[in-house]
């Protein structure tokens, strides 16, 4: 007699998704009717139709039943950042990453927006939040500081410095969008909200993560162009910019190059 198929992998992990977002349900409910300090752990296992224990598989505790995708979306994220091709920009590739994110929260708009009206009245759910986020930086931050060597971290380099405010700066961006999106009844194009704010810190942030660091000769933290000269004794500037930053921002760079040199 053959033996039944055993569930693959992608089938378990769907079906562990979908319990502990029926769990987060229960407990958003119950958190909006009685309120999160009347609530209880078993009252959340019974409106959820599961057992005590099986709460406590899935969660810690109660504040974290309501971010029930986190630990799933920082997975996916780690697999972008993996999967990047080598010749992509390192801040791009960031950029791709977080988006899984905001897809996240756009996946289930009333439940993200109901949420979020909670985080803002439960200081203990704030902490959790902010708690999660803080994951999703250091992850951005290891990444980026990855494309340096040792010999990047040496007195008065600060490409390791750029790289750690540039994933800041990135997550501190997407966080920007999401709550004036979730304030707005999450409504609207916010992966177009999401395109401009990525702009902005591109164009602040233009190099970190290159081999050669964020700025070349005459350049300046944060230039949208990398300048390098042509040599001792050379009158040729080489000016490398990307083609989403601002022009006036790159003539700016150049313009202030020229006058030192």
């Amino acid at each position: 007699m053959s033996q039944p198929a055993k569930p693959s992998r992608a089938n378990s992990s769907t079906q562990r998704l979908k319990m502990r977002r029926d769990i987060a349900a229960a407990a958003m409910e119950l958190f909006a009717t009685k309120g999160y300090e009347a609530t209880t752990v078993d009252e959340i296992a019974a409106a959820a139709g599961v057992a005590r224990r099986t709460f406590f598989r899935h969660f810690r505790s109660k504040e974290e039943a309501i971010f029930p995708d986190h630990d799933d979306t920082l997975e996916r994220v780690k697999a972008v950042l993996d999967a990047a091709p080598p010749h992509e920009y390192p801040l791009d590739t960031v950029c791709r990453g977080i988006r899984e994110v905001m897809r996240m929260y756009a996946a289930q708009p009333a439940v993200s927006v109901e949420r979020y009206r909670l985080t803002r009245e439960v200081p203990t759910l704030r902490e959790r939040e902010i708690a999660s986020v803080s994951r999703y930086e250091r992850l951005f931050t290891r990444y980026l500081l990855g494309h340096y060597d040792e010999g990047a971290h040496q007195d008065g380099d600060d490409g390791p410095l750029l790289a750690e405010v540039a994933a800041s700066a990135v997550v501190t961006a997407h966080n920007h969008v999401l709550r004036r999106w979730l304030r707005g009844g999450a409504e609207g194009d916010v992966e177009g909200q999401l395109d401009r704010a990525f702009a902005v810190v591109r164009a602040r942030f233009a190099g970190v993560g290159q081999p050669h660091g964020p700025v070349g000769l005459g350049g300046e933290a944060g230039a949208p162009a990398v300048l390098t000269a042509g040599g001792e004794g050379s009158d040729v500037l080489v000016a490398v910019a990307r083609t989403d930053a601002p022009l006036s921002e790159v003539m700016r760079t150049i313009e202030k190059a020229l006058k030192k040199g």
